[in-house]
């Protein structure tokens, strides 16, 4: 999962996105907010304690200090019938105030991995579906009503991966293996399990189905933001590595990087999005590149 940490982005651009959230007659793009509503083709209503065979969807939102995102998540969440931000111990900010603001409640948790911290969640919070979305994500009226209509109870799944459209430095990415970027995020929750402590996946036990709908992803905002959380990634992707008794050769990193780096562009067709999907492959085989290197360091430390 990529985690949430930039700060709140500008609505994107229509022309960038025709089908995105500009297309959409609930998107304002004066306040940048969806406009909420109960009736007729707006938003499902928000209706607590719902009686009959519908079944509860709660939001669950993992956060570590994202007061300036927490907010506007929590505002396209409003269709749920309960949100949850699940905090990061380690959070300083207002974000357990804005959320509880907002009408959210807050639970904290001391956080190891992303499996470990996500199977958490699904173990404190009651729900039959848990919708997990992150703090730097959207839920568009569109995917609400298709979340409503898969977890009334007569489907044969017990996950559904949604599709994101990642904004990344501000810009619809496509390419590159940015899009459809299936994540699994509505569980249900006595049938699913996280694991890996990076880049986490579910254990499903049942068939896991695919939305149509996406979520909207205001992914890395600037080179700065891609670095301080790529450093993160690649310390943990290394110690993973290391853990896994892989050792690289002196050339490693580099041959990963040109390995990767035309995966991005050519396989995955980031050549789509012209110089930017050339920049995130540069991006992208870097990443690789310094992985390796951690691994390299690893393996020296352990030697002396």
């Amino acid at each position: 999962m990529d985690q949430p940490g930039a700060a709140l982005r500008p609505a994107p651009r229509a022309l960038e996105t025709p089908s995105g959230p500009d297309a959409s007659p609930y998107w304002n793009a004066t306040s940048h907010a969806w406009s909420h509503s109960g009736n007729g083709d707006g938003l499902p209503a928000h209706r607590p304690g719902l009686g009959g065979d519908r079944m509860n969807v709660t939001a669950v939102v993992p956060a570590l200090n994202e007061e300036d995102n927490v907010g506007e998540c929590l505002e396209s969440l409003a269709w749920t019938d309960r949100r949850v931000v699940f905090l990061d111990s380690r959070t300083t900010d207002r974000t357990a105030e804005l959320a509880r603001e907002a009408g959210a409640e807050v639970m904290w948790h001391h956080f190891q991995d992303f499996a470990q911290f996500h199977n958490a969640a699904m173990e404190r919070v009651e729900a039959d579906w848990i919708f997990f979305v992150d703090a730097d994500e959207r839920a568009t009226p569109e995917l609400a009503r298709e979340v409503r209509a898969v977890t009334d109870g007569t489907r044969e799944e017990v996950a559904w991966s949604v599709p994101r459209h990642n904004y990344i430095f501000g810009r619809l990415t496509l390419g590159a293996g940015w899009y459809p970027d299936y994540q699994s995020r509505l569980l249900l929750r006595d049938r699913v399990r996280w694991e890996r402590p990076v880049h986490e996946v579910i254990v499903a036990d049942g068939p896991v189905g695919r939305l149509k709908n996406p979520l909207i992803h205001y992914n890395y905002d600037d080179l700065a933001d891609f670095i301080a959380r790529q450093e993160r990634y690649t310390r943990i992707d290394a110690g993973i590595l290391f853990g896994q008794g892989i050792r690289p050769r002196i050339y490693t990193p580099y041959s990963q990087a040109v390995r990767h780096f035309w995966w991005r562009l050519v396989t995955l067709r980031g050549a789509r999005d012209g110089w930017h999907g050339l920049w995130l492959s540069l991006l992208m085989a870097y990443y690789e590149a310094v992985k390796y290197r951690r691994l390299a360091r690893l393996w020296r430390e352990t030697a002396l």
